[in-house]
């Protein structure tokens, strides 16, 4: 009997930030090391409108995907027109299939001195825009899952993902009934991560997705704490080669295997932010590790068979550390 190759499972990062300026030394290595380890495609977000033309080029340029917002914690710093500037970059770039969401936006409620009612405007206003465009929309989600839910219910758009989540089982229910799909990452790796641990192995396998947020978010591997710190070791650099190992614990957590949350979360993707289903679905095509299973119909009506993989295939605060009780 011959031989059959071993293959590893396939990933998309849902959420990194590719054109940090942690990575502007080293991002070929970067992108060359996830590539490597399994992670096919990344959704590269921006974070403010300056950063747009930036977040495209590196999707082109590597294959992989985009989205064009203003992040909460960069109102401050916002012009007045950076939305309706932001409504035109979107208009000339509303044919680009590596544009496949409106993000990073929302709320922040945790980092101190943010003009509240003016984050409440940019969230609002990126959400029309996500309207006018039909496009999904990538949240920014710390302690404001509830006013996020409000804007969704007034504003509604046609899904996304509630990035790096860590609210509540009935928050959580709450955003998938309304078309999101809920981003976990390096977070889940500490032990002491209760709750948040708890939220992933209780939430449906279709309501999962997986991601970085590199360079921030560290796993618990690369955590340094404040002592650490203050003698004078520096905080390591989160990186999307890091999802694989990432996703090995959440495997873990539910009693899975790693090929099968692999084909699950790419499915449940691609189902959030449809689009990527030209890209990541394309890169996806030929790698026997990705096997195709039915996903749950969209909300919108919009339906999304994962069988299609088997043939498409710096503001204060930003990088944070994990969102939960550590050893200091």
């Amino acid at each position: 009997m011959g031989r059959h190759p071993i293959t590893m499972p396939t990933w998309i990062d849902t959420h990194c930030h590719l054109d940090a300026p942690e990575f502007a030394p080293d991002v070929d290595a970067v992108r060359a090391a996830a590539r490597a380890v399994g992670v096919q495609h990344l959704v590269i977000p921006a974070v403010q409108l300056a950063h747009c033309g930036a977040v495209q080029a590196l999707a082109q340029r590597y294959g992989d995907s985009y989205a064009l917002g203003i992040h909460p914690l960069y109102t401050g710093r916002a012009g007045d027109g950076d939305v309706a500037a932001l409504g035109q970059f979107l208009q000339r770039v509303r044919h680009d299939p590596h544009l496949v969401a409106i993000g990073e936006i929302g709320l922040d409620y945790f980092v101190p001195g943010l003009d509240a009612a003016r984050q409440e405007q940019f969230y609002r206003a990126q959400l029309q825009l996500a309207r006018r465009c039909d496009l999904p929309v990538i949240l920014h989600v710390r302690r404001s899952a509830d006013r996020l839910l409000k804007g969704l219910r007034e504003v509604p758009v046609q899904g996304g993902i509630a990035h790096a989540f860590n609210g509540s089982l009935q928050q959580a229910r709450a955003f998938v009934a309304l078309g999101f799909k809920l981003g976990f990452g390096g977070a889940l790796t500490f032990e002491r991560a209760l709750q948040l641990r708890r939220l992933a192995t209780e939430l449906p396998p279709e309501a999962l997705v997986l991601e970085t947020d590199a360079p921030d978010m560290p796993p618990h591997w690369l955590y340094r704490t404040a002592f650490d710190r203050a003698a004078g070791t520096p905080q390591s650099r989160n990186s999307p080669a890091e999802l694989p190992r990432i996703a090995h614990v959440l495997a873990d957590l539910r009693g899975t295997t790693p090929t099968a949350l692999a084909e699950q979360t790419t499915a449940n993707a691609l189902q959030a932010l449809a689009r990527l289903q030209l890209r990541a679905g394309a890169a996806l095509l030929f790698d026997p590790s990705v096997q195709t299973r039915a996903a749950p119909r969209r909300r919108s009506g919009r339906d999304f068979n994962a069988s299609a993989l088997g043939w498409l295939g710096a503001a204060v605060g930003l990088h944070q550390q994990p969102n939960i009780a550590l050893e200091q």
